[in-house]
């Protein structure tokens, strides 16, 4: 197998997070949210597109990856492309679930290192969300036509029932969980920490399974029909990581017990619960994780604090803040406005001036 496990990881609709080399647990190889590569933003461009596909050897080299995966990426040239799309839609997705959290996704380079070193349950969830991209990205480049290995998902499993004829274009996650599988390596009984990463990757996977649904449309005499076309799609990756927000505030801590019938190790509620935690045996679908959060409220290796930070009063101020208090501060500011769509074909819009108070955190 793979030495570890493998992952891929909201800015804004023109930018785009590409890994570019740190280190983060001692036992895995990595990519993405979770690689040893900083996090740089760069524009999206059709010319890094089209150099991604020209050039994807090139890509795959500067994502840092390992044998197996670098013969994996170079051999179909869109296979990079949406590497790197996985990536962005993670760490996007990520900011965006916990924009309103003291940790607040922080990517930068030195604090994701430390943080990718303990089995926080953030660590949990960047694990979780970066599989979850790439499986995701994997089965909406088949169905776009952006690769040579895989088309769309002719969905053979279903029954032909009430004459459905499938057709449209499928989201392929059949191969896009093959591929993911074959990508991340296989189960580690290496340690702990090694076996927690593999579930949580197996969890994003899950999640983006269990959210396919089935899309018809009719075809007939006056909308009779007689016969429906159908395909299957995933879900809204939006989705994804609100389920996934969800999973990481009910994640489960876990220690580590050996099976007696096969003398593997096997992941357990943790032999000493503390106070607040559960004794619950974790399910396959369950977040887990090692080791308990800081608070994130003051800079440490892992974040940069909550100083200075824009909070919204009756919302997450006090929490945030951590106790300390928040500064306010009043600005003017000019938005559009009364916005009219106008023949033909534009928007015309008033210039509204409204006072407005932010509120940051104080040091």
């Amino acid at each position: 197998m793979l030495d570890g496990h493998l992952l891929l990881g909201w800015l804004s609709s023109c930018a785009l997070l590409v890994l570019l080399g740190g280190a983060p647990g001692p036992s895995a190889a990595y990519f993405g949210l979770t690689g040893n590569e900083p996090l740089t933003i760069l524009p999206l461009t059709s010319e890094m597109e089209e150099a991604a596909v020209k050039a994807h050897y090139k890509v795959c080299d500067r994502l840092k990856l390992e044998k197996k995966q670098r013969r994996m990426c170079r051999r179909d040239p869109g296979v990079a492309e949406t590497l790197v799309e996985a990536i962005s839609m993670s760490a996007l997705e990520c900011q965006y679930q916990f924009r309103f959290e003291r940790w607040n996704c922080t990517l930068e380079g030195r604090y994701r290192a430390s943080l990718l070193k303990r089995g926080f349950k953030e660590t949990a969830f960047l694990y979780a969300i970066s599989s979850a991209g790439l499986t995701h990205a994997m089965a909406k480049a088949c169905s776009a036509g952006r690769m040579e290995r895989c088309t769309c998902d002719e969905a053979p499993d279903l029954e032909n029932r009430e004459a459905w004829q499938w057709g449209g274009c499928g989201d392929n996650l059949k191969y896009s969980n093959k591929f993911v599988k074959e990508f991340l390596g296989k189960k580690s009984n290496k340690d702990l920490r090694a076996r927690v990463d593999f579930h949580n990757n197996l969890v994003g996977m899950k999640v983006i399974k269990a959210g396919v649904e089935t899309t018809c449309k009719c075809h007939g005499v006056s909308g009779s029909c007689t016969v429906r076309t159908c395909w299957r799609q995933l879900s809204p990756f939006h989705e994804i990581g609100k389920q996934l927000k969800q999973k990481y505030e009910t994640s489960l801590k876990v220690g580590s017990t050996t099976n007696e019938a096969t003398g593997e190790g096997d992941i357990s509620p943790p032999k000493k619960s503390a106070p607040g935690h559960s004794d619950q045996i974790p399910r396959t679908t369950d977040l887990v994780y090692i080791d308990d959060s800081p608070s994130f409220c003051l800079m440490s290796r892992y974040s940069p604090g909550t100083s200075g930070r824009k909070c919204y009063k009756d919302k997450n101020c006090e929490s945030i803040c951590c106790g300390r208090g928040h500064n306010t501060q009043s600005r003017v500011v000019t938005r559009p406005c009364q916005c009219q769509v106008r023949w033909c074909c534009y928007v015309e819009c008033k210039q509204c001036t409204q006072r407005e108070e932010v509120y940051t955190c104080k040091d």
